[in-house]
């Protein structure tokens, strides 16, 4: 950003400075700014490694120049890319923005991707040092999808764009997202005991959407097994009765937990005399 010492520079600004003009000047003051030196900043940023589950990510900068001992993989790279358009969409849609002016410098968008007509790219961030090479991790959607490409260690910025590119294209080609389950639909329903009804209808609390390959829905697999066998009244709307388990290959792909969909109230007094001796007799002969 070309910042000189002595500048009053709004928190805006020093946003778009960082993410548009991959301004090093920017992060240094942000990160005194909001943690009082770069040290203090570099440990939130490691606490956010720890959050995010991240395995292969470790910080020592606030701007990401090479580093002994830093690190990161393009898996966690990508992780952190979902983790930014999923928790804090506002600030991700400074991303989209082709240019940024400041102190009368005039600096654009530095994803090449980004200008690709023939995706839908809304951007994620550039990235370029001596030992790690030309970094780019780009996000795109088309309708109800998205996709989020990583490249590393390119041997020029030009290399690193039409890699992304190939990705993306691949993805949106070959993959779709689909809606196995909707919330608040029943999925399943079980014996109940000790309430005002014989079943009760089990779900999830908001819709699934699942992205795999094309033309796979079919072999789909879901199931789960109940925390308790013996569900009794009562409970409450969206109490976790279990946790659905999706496969595709014999392979887990995705878990959500499986919710009461409807509040049980506990039945009446001769209504649980009689389930208590028919559970009775459940347990003892089963």
């Amino acid at each position: 950003m070309f910042l000189k010492p002595g500048y009053r520079v709004p928190v805006s600004q020093l946003i778009r400075g960082i993410n548009l003009q991959s301004g090093n000047d920017a992060c240094m003051a942000m990160a005194e700014y909001v943690a009082g030196d770069e040290a203090n900043f570099v440990k939130l940023m490691n606490n956010n490694v720890q959050r995010l589950g991240l395995k292969n990510t470790h910080f020592l900068t606030v701007h990401g120049l090479d580093a002994d001992g830093q690190y990161s993989s393009a898996h966690d790279m990508a992780l952190i890319g979902q983790a930014l358009i999923r928790d804090v969409p506002e600030e991700y849609a400074i991303y989209k923005e082709k240019e940024f002016t400041f102190n009368k410098i005039r600096q654009l968008n530095r994803n090449g991707v980004f200008w690709d007509k023939s995706l839908n790219i809304d951007d994620i961030k550039t990235g370029h040092t001596a030992a790690a090479g030309y970094n780019l991790v780009a996000s795109a959607t088309e309708g109800n999808m998205r996709f989020i490409s990583v490249v590393l260690g390119g041997h020029s910025s030009k290399g690193r764009d039409p890699e992304s590119e190939k990705l993306l294209t691949w993805g949106f080609r070959f993959f779709k997202t689909v809606k196995p389950s909707e919330g608040g639909v029943e999925f399943a329903s079980q014996p109940f005991w000790f309430a005002n009804t014989d079943q009760v209808k089990l779900g999830i609390e908001n819709d699934l959407y699942l992205t795999i390959p094309r033309g796979r829905m079919k072999d789909l697999k879901a199931s789960y097994t109940l925390n308790n066998t013996e569900l009794q009244a009562p409970l409450a709307k969206n109490q976790v009765v279990s946790t659905i388990n999706l496969q595709l290959d014999n392979k887990i792909i995705e878990q959500r937990p499986l919710v009461v969909l409807k509040k049980v109230d506990e039945g009446g007094f001769f209504s649980n005399i009689l389930d208590y001796i028919k559970l009775f007799f459940q347990r003892w002969f089963g």
